[in-house]
């Protein structure tokens, strides 16, 4: 994958492999020692239930996709689901 900055992400919607709209996105989590980026925070669709997907929820109530499970970053970011 070609580098990205992080500023063009800001805000894009995250879609599913199987299509379904998960949200937008809201911030990206990283590891201050190593630097390694951890996980993508969701802020969910009002459309979409929680219980519905099967990723972690933070004290938020937003998505935790771990950033292994990006597949594609264009229109959307998409995730394995």
């Amino acid at each position: 994958m070609s580098d990205i900055l992080a500023e063009n992400l800001s805000g894009k919607s995250v879609m599913g492999s199987d299509g379904t709209e998960l949200g937008l996105l809201y911030n990206i989590t990283m590891d201050l020692k190593s630097g390694a980026l951890n996980d993508l925070v969701i802020e969910p669709d009002e459309a979409i239930s929680r219980r519905a997907v099967d990723f972690e929820l933070n004290d938020a109530d937003r998505f935790l996709v771990p950033v292994n499970r990006v597949q594609a970053v264009k229109d959307y970011i998409v995730v394995q689901r």
